[in-house]
């Protein structure tokens, strides 16, 4: 039986651990019948270590999506390694300790500018790397957010962080259709992923899906997340682009 991704070249970010979303991403686009080549940062040795957990190896490449040269030497290892690109997956958000955690008043521009950059820019930055990789027939981009309409508790400067997330997918949408190349954004509900733990007071902020969610929301289940972001890179949506689709348990609709 066929994958939805057969014949598809997948680039994933952002595998950090086995509870992270873009892990199971990786795992479910091998499933899948996609080949893959992972990027990590600050430690690749955490990722490659991570990466044996998956059904197949696959190889994995130092990127700091803020460093230039990194940026620009991604074309090369990943022809090398693929020969082209038909998806990438951009599952990077960093904001420093100060600008988290109920400190959004007090934060100052260095730090909001470190959340901007690594976790909105890049995805620019990300994607006009990968560019020269993708086929005439066009490829997917597909990045994850938390919902940014709403001032979460905790969340802070990530906030606007995934605000300008979400507006540069829209833009890049705008600006790629023209290459047949789509770019959408699956928001997920509370994973306990590292990116998670690293924001104090998380729990409180993932406890309101307890209260208010229509499905039965589980932090410990990142697949559902991850089967979003695979079927954004397939051919089921082909002509969707500059969409978020919620994979929240519902909350995002439900007012109180």
């Amino acid at each position: 039986m066929s994958g939805i991704l057969d014949g598809k070249r997948i680039l994933v970010t952002g595998v950090l651990m086995e509870s992270s979303i873009a892990f199971h991403t990786a795992r479910l686009a091998q499933e899948q019948g996609a080949e893959i080549i992972l990027t990590a940062f600050p430690r690749p040795t955490l990722t490659e270590r991570i990466a044996r957990k998956l059904p197949r190896p696959a190889k994995v490449v130092e990127l700091d999506v803020t460093n230039g040269e990194h940026l620009a030497g991604l074309e090369d290892v990943v022809r090398e390694e693929l020969g082209g690109l038909d998806g990438v997956v951009h599952s990077i958000g960093f904001a420093p300790q100060d600008a988290l955690g109920g400190n959004f008043l007090n934060t100052p521009f260095e730090s909001v500018a470190t959340a901007m950059h690594v976790s909105a820019y890049s995805l620019k930055s990300l994607t006009m790397a990968c560019l020269p990789l993708m086929p005439e027939e066009g490829g997917s981009v597909v990045g994850l957010t938390f919902d940014a309409k709403f001032a979460w508790p905790q969340y802070d400067w990530m906030g606007p962080a995934k605000a300008a997330l979400e507006a540069t997918s829209r833009y890049l949408a705008r600006d790629l259709g023209k290459r047949n190349i789509r770019c959408n954004l699956i928001s997920a509900g509370p994973i306990g992923s590292m990116a998670a733990k690293s924001i104090p007071g998380f729990a409180e902020l993932a406890g309101v899906w307890d209260h208010r969610s229509p499905l039965t929301w589980d932090m410990a289940d990142p697949e559902p997340a991850g089967r979003g972001v695979v079927a954004l890179l397939s051919d089921w949506f082909p002509k969707t682009t500059g969409e978020i689709i919620h994979v929240d348990g519902g909350l995002h609709a439900i007012g109180a």
